[in-house]
């Protein structure tokens, strides 16, 4: 059997996180920090902007600030944060 490689595991935790862990159970904070590293994992493929397509700001600018406290980390790192935490919520859901 091989390895998964990140991409894989990646992709995998995001099914896990969306199949497996309901949304409602998962405390605002953690969604935030799992939102920051979703993103920055993708930002080969994104840049930052400010549309306003939310209706709430709020809910915007909490996002952006996640966000940009991740800006910092490659996007192999953001996976594999993000990685950890969906692994760690599973575990925990035992």
């Amino acid at each position: 059997m091989s390895e998964l490689s990140l991409d894989e595991r990646f992709q995998e935790a995001i099914r896990n996180a969306n199949e497996k862990i309901p949304k409602a159970s998962v405390p605002q904070d953690v969604q935030l920090v799992l939102y920051a590293y979703y993103k920055q994992a993708l930002s080969e493929n994104i840049s930052y902007s400010h549309h306003g397509y939310e209706s709430d700001e709020v809910i915007t600018a909490f996002k952006q600030n996640a966000w940009m406290q991740v800006r910092h980390l490659s996007a192999d790192q953001a996976k594999e944060k993000y990685i950890e935490i969906i692994n760690q919520m599973l575990k925990d859901r035992q």
